[in-house]
């Protein structure tokens, strides 16, 4: 887990595995009070059940001085991290210091986005590294400076069982193949503010012509927030909603620009997108992680496509 500061979930996990009362804190916008949610495992189950299984729990941090952080502590130490940089899909961590973009309005990037593996390394819990390690060679490396393995997305997510819409994936190893497959990093797309991986595809929502044709609605609502109506009354509010509903509920409408609902459309690039009663069907939104390089190895030397055991072993050297 990640996107903020795990800093709770190792004590979560704790006593959920002895089934003992417990809470969380919520991050509630335009909040005036704290607010939590809790839960009774002994008044839910009525009691007498034997202790769970706690399972592991990996924090993942993009900066040392997290890791370090989130280590001081018994009761906010993980059991190990997943240290992303800036070129994995999905969600990446903004960028550190002043907001810049290039001339593509892609977010700049520099040495301080990148965590000093050193002092990861120092905290003394296993780690492993995640954005661009999609080669034996690049698994090597992350051994080499103290890692216990990788975290590798984008070399699945184009195997034959990912799971991706199979006209999706062939047609992006159509495009690595010719060297014209390209991600872009859009500071825009992601509710949550976040900057976010997306591919660039005809027919997705990368286009601005399928972006502006899609009715703005939120009905899968994995990424909307909580925001206080009043004094200990919350409700639900997402960017990619229609302007007028999340300015009615307070938002800025500022934050509604270019916001894409990716909840329905990395759905749809799976092929379980929604079919609307009006006729139009959702549109995919595909990420990927930026560093192609070990993928387009991959293709040269298995040009009609490959496994997830193929993965594997091309990752293990083997």
């Amino acid at each position: 887990m990640g996107a903020g500061i795990p800093a709770e979930i190792p004590q979560l996990l704790d006593h959920l595995a002895v089934h003992e009362k417990c809470s969380l804190d919520l991050d509630v916008d335009d909040a005036t009070m704290e607010y939590s949610v809790g839960l009774d495992p002994q008044a839910l189950t009525g009691g007498a059940l034997a202790p769970l299984l706690r399972p592991m729990f990996l924090a993942i941090v993009s900066a040392h001085v997290l890791a370090a952080y989130l280590a001081r502590e018994d009761a906010t130490r993980p059991d190990g991290f997943v240290v992303e940089g800036p070129r994995a899909g999905g969600h990446n961590a903004p960028a550190r210091g002043r907001p810049v973009l290039d001339d593509d309005g892609q977010p700049v990037f520099g040495p301080r986005d990148n965590a000093d593996l050193a002092k990861v390394a120092a905290v003394g819990l296993p780690f492993w590294l995640a954005g661009g390690y999609a080669t034996a060679a690049q698994v090597a490396q992350a051994r080499l400076v103290g890692a216990a393995g990788v975290q590798v997305g984008t070399l699945f997510a184009l195997c034959a069982e990912s799971g991706l819409d199979p006209a999706i994936r062939e047609e992006m190893l159509a495009e690595l193949a010719v060297g014209e497959l390209v991600v872009r990093t859009d500071p825009r797309a992601s509710p949550t503010g976040f900057p976010f991986k997306v591919v660039t595809l005809k027919g997705t929502m990368s286009q601005a012509e399928e972006y502006a044709a899609r009715p703005r609605l939120c009905d899968l609502s994995y990424l909307r927030v909580p925001f206080e109506r009043a004094p200990g009354e919350l409700g639900y509010r997402c960017p990619a909603e229609p302007v007028h509903m999340y300015v009615r509920k307070g938002g800025d409408i500022a934050d509604t620009v270019g916001r894409k609902c990716l909840c329905n459309g990395l759905t749809a690039g799976i092929q379980l997108g929604q079919r609307r009663r009006d006729g139009y069907n959702e549109v995919p939104i595909v990420t990927l992680g930026a560093d192609l390089d070990g993928v387009a190895q991959m293709l040269a030397d298995l040009p009609e496509g490959w496994t997830a055991v193929q993965a594997v072993d091309r990752l293990l050297g083997d």
